[in-house]
């Protein structure tokens, strides 16, 4: 049975002072019970210690990126072993920013995701059409793309390392977000595309995350419907009742 997910995508926001705070109030908020699997993704200055204050509650870790490479003259990069050496084991990849402003390519991401799957962490893989495809009917295409270009040379054995993450990208940081009917749409059209390739069973199983501003007004009714899995959560992260919100609503 596929897991329920909430995850915060904090982005280049909050320094360690602030970071202590919110992961202070997360740690007081939510809730103990259920089996919802809820994820922060702090910047990387701050994984560390979020690791240490989040010891013994059921919030985990992640890392928004991550270099392909093992080591080597990258400055400014962050390898996946430097992430597990402080027990990240969960990795943001193909993230619409990193595509978009960094130009990160289908076949660079594909790299990532090796990479990562070698050092046995989790991979929550972002894949989303832009406002241009929309608006051309072109949606479905991009996003069979996205994943077949960047995922789908995986074997079968490692979608069980695999957490799906549809960005509509014209609906993150706008305000825009795709109707539950929208998002049900394209979280049905990502599964059947996954089965095609690699089976009912593993279709069935992986986790497939909605982000496009999900507040919590919007999140119980995008949650309800039957393809969405739960989310990956920008802006409404940052703070913590919408946050806390967002993982009740689910």
């Amino acid at each position: 049975m596929r897991k329920k997910i909430v995850a915060g995508n904090w982005k280049m926001n909050k320094n360690a002072e602030q970071t202590k705070v919110l992961l202070n109030e997360l740690i007081a908020q939510i809730p103990t019970g259920g089996d919802t699997q809820v994820i922060v993704a702090p910047t990387f200055v701050n994984l560390a210690s979020a690791v240490d204050q989040l010891k013994n509650t059921k919030i985990q870790v992640a890392a928004q990126n991550m270099h392909q490479a093992e080591s080597g003259a990258y400055t400014g990069e962050i390898s996946a072993d430097m992430l597990k050496g402080i027990a990240i084991n969960t990795v943001i990849l193909g993230h619409s920013e990193r595509r978009a402003i960094f130009h990160e390519s289908d076949a660079l991401i594909a790299n990532k995701v090796d990479t990562a799957l070698k050092h046995d962490m989790t991979v929550i893989f972002c894949f989303g059409e832009e406002l241009k495809d929309r608006q051309s009917k072109n949606h479905f295409n991009i996003v069979e793309n996205q994943l077949r270009d960047g995922l789908f040379h995986i074997e079968a054995k490692d979608w069980e390392k695999i957490v799906l993450a549809y960005e509509p990208v014209w609906a993150i940081g706008t305000g825009e977000t795709a109707s539950p009917e929208q998002a049900q749409d394209m979280h049905e059209f990502i599964r059947e595309t996954v089965r095609k390739a690699f089976g009912s069973d593993i279709a069935e199983d992986v986790s497939i995350l909605y982000g496009g501003s999900v507040k919590p007004d919007n999140a119980k009714e995008i949650f309800s419907k039957p393809d969405v899995d739960g989310g990956l959560i920008g802006g409404a992260a940052l703070n913590a009742a919408d946050f806390v919100a967002i993982v009740t609503a689910i």
